[in-house]
């Protein structure tokens, strides 16, 4: 396919190189200023900020109102392009980018939606040559699925963070977490992360917590308060679901 793409942040750069591996034909790599967009391609893709991407949409169908247009942003919906164009769809990669991390964008979950059912038949075409895992998803189960990842990886980075900024504090260095990082990922491809979970909230160490938070300013202390009874809250939820679907194996 022809490609136009539009945007040069992480998310586009990653996603240039898997389309060129792909075989595609990118026609053009555009700003948000779209000084050489062509006027014809099979597909227009749109990665820039959730921020910019309204008006970006805008600027961009002028006088292209009959292509087909994608965005790649996991909390935006897909009706941003209703009433532009008559044609669009989502082409949403649920992977975390760095400029200077390679990733294999064949093993990174694809989630896509379209206008109409040629369109996304188009957009699947496009979203199976460069990855293997292509799922169908509604706008408002999108929404869930970024919201997960939003916990599931900018919240543990930020906690890195804060983990490093604890350790500094004693002169330690953060690679002594980084063996304890790896197998707390590695246990979630086997163990549910109720399961997976170990500490003082979830083992009950009242006294253990208590002296942590002490160490700990009124800002961090706070979030360390939130997330052990997060973390005891959850336990009781499943621990009292599993109680039930016994109970009613038994019956």
């Amino acid at each position: 396919m022809k490609i136009a793409l539009i945007g040069r942040g992480r998310v586009a750069t990653h996603l240039l190189k898997a389309l060129q591996l792909a075989g595609h034909e990118v026609v053009s790599v555009n700003s948000r200023t779209l000084e050489e967009l062509p006027m014809v391609a099979d597909i227009y893709i749109l990665s820039v900020k959730d921020s910019a991407l309204q008006d970006v949409i805008r600027n961009a169908v002028k006088g292209r109102e009959g292509q087909l247009f994608v965005h790649t942003a996991g909390s935006m919906p897909l009706d941003l392009f209703k009433g532009c164009c008559t044609r669009y769809g989502v082409l949403y990669p649920m992977q975390t980018f760095s400029l200077d991390r390679e990733v294999d964008f064949h093993e990174i979950p694809l989630f896509i939606e379209a206008s109409d059912a040629a369109s996304l038949q188009q957009i699947r075409a496009l979203a199976d040559s460069v990855s293997q895992h292509v799922y169908e998803l509604s706008t408002a189960d999108r929404r869930y699925l970024h919201l997960a990842a939003v916990f599931a990886c900018n919240f543990a980075n930020h906690c890195y963070t804060l983990a490093a900024d604890v350790l500094a504090q004693k002169g330690l260095p953060f690679d002594v977490m980084l063996p304890l990082i790896d197998e707390t990922a590695r246990k979630v491809h086997e163990l549910h992360p109720v399961d997976a979970q170990t500490g003082p909230a979830v083992r009950g160490d009242q006294n253990v917590m208590d002296a942590q938070k002490a160490l700990l300013n009124d800002r961090l202390a706070t979030i360390y308060m939130l997330m052990s009874e997060s973390i005891q809250d959850e336990k009781k939820k499943y621990d009292q679901l599993r109680l039930t679907e016994n109970t009613s194996h038994r019956v």
